[in-house]
């Protein structure tokens, strides 16, 4: 609305400024001009009376009211008492004038009192007869007793007070107009850069920061727009920086693998990235808190850090396990100058670490256990030779026997450590060959078909080959075949069997080690491949006959390197079932 515009505002203080000093200078003008006009009558009148009482003393009567009437205003009377007591009155062209009679001067107590006491009388007073009101002014005749009144109308002094009171007012209604027409245009003036300035800030609001005012002017509405102009700039350079700091800050926190969380003091979650949400997810699943994830509540043990966090301000690390998982957060304080206005905590999945730990524990272990064994037996034994405890040459051949024996299972335990130590490092090489799938596999179990006849296995070879050759290292996969076949026998009892099935077409090599065995724990199935895995060892058939727990391990490493995938299905006292796949034409 015009009414709360700036310029509407402007121009009605300038119009109510100006007409209230018009309307105090008007009744000032009005009551001066006023107080001027009968001032001014009564010294007209004053002096005329002065004149005739002049002439009253050095004339004759007759001289003096023919000069009386010569020298008095037309509007005005003039009444002379001489000193024989005779009244005289003038004419005058106001009809409605009347004339003095000399009955009612003297009963006028001013007017009479000029007569005896010689005073002086300026008055204002209604007429007998028709009550007009008149004012009269009376002055004594020096040296007789007589007197010389004037008096007049005072319509006539309120015609020129009208008169004047007219232009008083149609001045005051010109300076009005003027004054309108000065206040619109001052106010225009003076607001056209500021609407333009709003319109500038409205534009900011919206993201338009590229909008300028036109400085118009060089005083200070210019610089405010010069000014104004200079911090949309600024603040366009700053938002932008903003907007990059916080895209970049966006991107690192979503590429971060650790979980990040945002949180004010009241425990609300500001920003979260994928793995901290999956965290949370988590959390409400253990706790069968799945409806109220949409209210994203914190969960209690964050809440009880946060606190400990505000309340000492100070970081704060904790280790949590959620489903099966470990999980370390370090809770860090956000300040706000000196006050906590918050915390953001860093939630990292330590489970492989722990379960890396565990393992190099557990390597360390087994080695230790696996290398005693030998090293006592080697000590022990040779300890006999030293002391002569076998007699006879036969037993010392026996100890030698056992020491060669023990020597060289360190020395296998040793080469497996160190074909281990390579694989994992990928600095295993693969002697690629063509081979003959059917001869290649008819060797090998040539190879076990003594030890499975002492031990009373079946050990039967199926093949399906569409395809003759196959692209392999020889010398790895034999490896592989080798330590299956061996432990299928190892954990196979008396009358049982071993199956192996090879099938070569166009997708690779599929090779299958089935056994009628002791089976291996379904608990135990997700180790089987890592390092000194062993099956219990009461579910052995041969417990003379010890492994290193290396051989899996190693079998993985050579069919990854293969770029084939090796698997294993077994149940307790039904068998197991060890299978690999290496892909055709696949080279490492």
């Amino acid at each position: 609305m015009f009414w709360r515009s700036v310029v509407g505002k402007l121009a009605i203080t300038i119009l109510l400024l100006v007409s209230f000093v018009l309307f105090i200078l008007t009744i000032l003008l009005l009551q001066f001009f006023e107080d001027f006009h009968i001032q001014e009558a009564e010294q007209d009148m004053h002096q005329t009376a002065t004149k005739v009482s002049v002439l009253v003393q050095s004339q004759q009567k007759s001289n003096v009211m023919e000069t009386t009437e010569r020298v008095k205003d037309p509007a005005s009377r003039v009444a002379i008492v001489f000193e024989d007591g005779e009244l005289w009155v003038s004419n005058s062209e106001d009809k409605n004038l009347l004339k003095l009679q000399k009955e009612w001067i003297e009963s006028e107590e001013d007017l009479s009192e000029v007569l005896t006491t010689n005073r002086q009388v300026r008055k204002q007073l209604f007429l007998p007869g028709n009550q007009m009101e008149a004012m009269i002014v009376g002055i004594p005749i020096e040296n007789q007793e007589g007197a010389v009144f004037v008096y007049q109308s005072l319509d006539v002094i309120d015609q020129t007070k009208a008169e004047t009171t007219k232009r008083i007012f149609l001045a005051a209604g010109i300076a009005i107009v003027l004054t309108t027409i000065f206040a619109f245009f001052l106010s225009t003036r003076i607001t056209s850069p500021l609407i333009k300035m709003r319109e500038a800030a409205f534009d900011l609001t919206r993201g338009e920061f590229n909008t300028k005012v036109p400085i118009l002017t060089h005083d200070e509405i210019g610089e405010l727009a010069l000014a104004f102009n200079r911090m949309g700039r600024q603040l366009k350079f700053h938002l932008n920086a903003l907007r990059q700091e916080k895209e970049q800050l966006s991107s690192i926190v979503s590429s971060m693998a650790d979980g990040v969380i945002t949180l004010n003091r009241s425990g609300d979650m500001i920003v979260t990235n994928s793995p901290a949400e999956r965290f949370i997810e988590d959390w409400y699943y253990e706790n069968n808190m799945q409806n109220q994830q949409e209210e994203r509540k914190l969960p209690s043990e964050l809440n009880e850090i946060l606190q400990e966090v505000i309340e000492g301000e100070k970081e704060a690390i904790h280790e949590l396990s959620l489903q099966g998982r470990n999980w370390v957060m370090v809770m860090t304080p956000l300040y706000d100058q000196s006050y906590v206005r918050g915390a953001v905590a860093v939630i990292r999945d330590m489970t492989e670490e722990r379960r890396m730990d565990k393992l190099r524990e557990d390597f360390i272990a087994n080695v230790s256990h696996e290398l005693r064994t030998p090293i006592s037996m080697l000590q022990g034994y040779s300890e006999a030779i030293v002391d002569d405890i076998a007699e006879s040459k036969e037993e010392k051949n026996e100890l030698a026997q056992i020491i060669h024996e023990e020597s060289l299972r360190m020395g296998r335990l040793v080469n497996e450590l160190l074909d281990l130590a390579r694989m994992e490092a990928g600095h295993i090489h693969l002697n690629l060959e063509t081979v003959e799938v059917e001869k290649y596999v008819e060797r090998i179990l040539k190879k076990f078909n003594g030890l499975a006849l002492d031990n009373q296995i079946t050990l039967s070879l199926d093949k399906q080959l569409s395809e003759a050759y196959v692209q392999i290292d020889p010398d790895r996969i034999e490896q592989v075949f080798t330590n299956l076949i061996d432990n299928a026998i190892r954990h196979t009892s008396e009358q049982g069997f071993v199956k192996v099935k090879v099938s070569n077409d166009e997708h690779g090599l599929q090779v299958e080690i089935e056994d009628s065995g002791s089976g291996i724990p379904e608990e135990d199935l997700p180790f089987v491949f890592e390092r000194f895995y062993k099956a219990d060892k009461s579910r052995t058939r041969d417990k003379k006959k010890k492994g290193t727990g290396l051989g899996l391990a190693i079998a993985k490493n050579i069919i990854d390197a293969h770029n084939g995938i090796i698997n294993v299905n077994s149940k307790i006292n039904q068998g197991t079932a060890f299978s690999f796949k290496i892909p055709k034409n696949k080279e490492s």
